[in-house]
């Protein structure tokens, strides 16, 4: 049995999604962990993603009270407990990894210097420093989208930097999650959560071969 005191391991209600599915990720993401606390959070009226995201940023650091939290979905969730690294507890933000953008797509995944960011996905290990800091931050679109996960690894994430937040690199995060399969990650058998994107299903993977 893996024990993280320090970690809150949550779903968060919202459009779409159903408290049954909810509840079955989050005991299915308990097998072989204790966590400091587990939690399934109603949001009230979430009309859609955008308003989703808005009350992810605003909202779940209200409810968690140890160190870290592990936001999971009904989609998405722990996979493989014995996959589970205490270093990654060194950072303040750790997701999937995210794909290189085509040559012609000139604003995913950019941070606010242009530079782009490879790790970011809504689920994933966050830090309450990080989550408190971001949520003083004005929520504004970026290029038309208002995704969460991109609010903070990309758009805000030079700020948390300076604010001491520590993000995991690329070589790291991908042990930890997967949602799409990239070149970087093809050396991983099975990573620690796996998230299925239904906005892109024809770049994803099947999930029971990461088991």
């Amino acid at each position: 049995m893996i024990h993280l005191p320090t970690t809150t391991l949550v779903a968060l209600s919202g459009i779409g999604y159903r408290t049954d599915k909810m509840v079955n990720a989050l005991n299915y993401s308990q097998k072989g962990i204790k966590f400091g606390a587990v939690k399934y959070i109603q949001l009230g009226e979430i009309k859609d993603i955008d308003s989703w995201s808005k009350s992810t940023i605003y909202n779940l650091p209200k409810y968690i009270e140890t160190e870290y939290c592990l936001l999971i979905h009904e989609n998405g969730q722990i996979v493989n407990p014995q996959e589970w690294q205490n270093k990654w507890l060194e950072y303040d933000y750790m997701g999937a990894p995210w794909p290189l953008p085509n040559e012609f797509d000139k604003v995913s995944y950019r941070d606010e210097n242009g530079e782009i960011q490879r790790v970011g996905n809504s689920v994933s290990l966050r830090s309450k420093k990080l989550m408190d800091l971001v949520a003083t931050r004005e929520w504004k679109p970026y290029y038309g989208f208002w995704n969460e996960d991109g609010f903070i690894c990309c758009h805000n994430r030079k700020w948390l930097e300076s604010k001491g937040c520590k993000f995991a690199p690329l070589s790291v995060a991908k042990y930890f999650g997967r949602e799409l399969d990239i070149p970087e990650n093809m050396d991983v058998d099975k990573p620690f959560t796996f998230h299925y994107n239904r906005i892109r299903p024809g770049r994803n993977i099947e999930f029971k071969h990461l088991l």
